[in-house]
This record gives structure tokens, sequence and C-alpha cells, in this order.
């Protein structure tokens, strides 16, 4: 279904524009409105106002530093396949 909502930014510009919505959902945003008192477009812009702050604080996800100390591969194995180089690394790890 569609549905029509008016968006405005700080009361200087309107712009109208057109989503769907899953018809569960409508109805179910629409019985919330009701029993709020308030009106689904109010409830929509407070929704999307939530989660557009929700994200705007989430930190961007970082891979923790996990490098070993040393100085590369064994002395003798630098020319050794991948293969050669992962049996080395379970060597005595009972894999």
């Amino acid at each position: 279904m569609d549905c029509h909502l008016n968006s405005y930014a700080n009361t200087a510009s309107n712009m109208k524009t057109t989503i769907d919505i899953p018809e569960p959902l409508l109805a179910e945003a629409r019985k919330v409105a009701d029993r709020e008192g308030v009106t689904l477009k109010a409830l929509v812009e407070q929704g999307l106002r939530h989660l557009l702050a929700e994200r705007k604080h989430r930190r961007a996800f970082r891979l923790r530093k996990a490098s070993f100390k040393g100085s590369g591969l064994q002395l003798g194995e630098e020319e050794s396949s991948w293969a050669r180089i992962r049996e080395l690394a379970y060597e005595g790890r009972g894999a």
C-alpha cells in the first residue's frame, strides 16, 4: 500500500514523497498512532529521527590488531606454498 507523507525540514521546505509499507506493518503503525493520539506522519517522523540519530552515533567497526612479534616466515620457508605454511602453523597442535 502507498502511504503519502509530508516531510518538513525546519518548516523551510516541504517535500511530499511516496513510500511502500507492507500492510501488516502499516496496520500496526496506525494502531500505535491511534493509541498514542498522534498522526501516522508524526509516528513515522519520530521513528526516522530515532533511527538516524542511533546510526549517526554508532561507531564504525574496527578490526583489532592481531599481529604477532617476529620477523616473518621461518628461514628457508619464504618460497613455500600456502599448504606448507599452513602445515607449519598447525605443527604440533594435533591437526
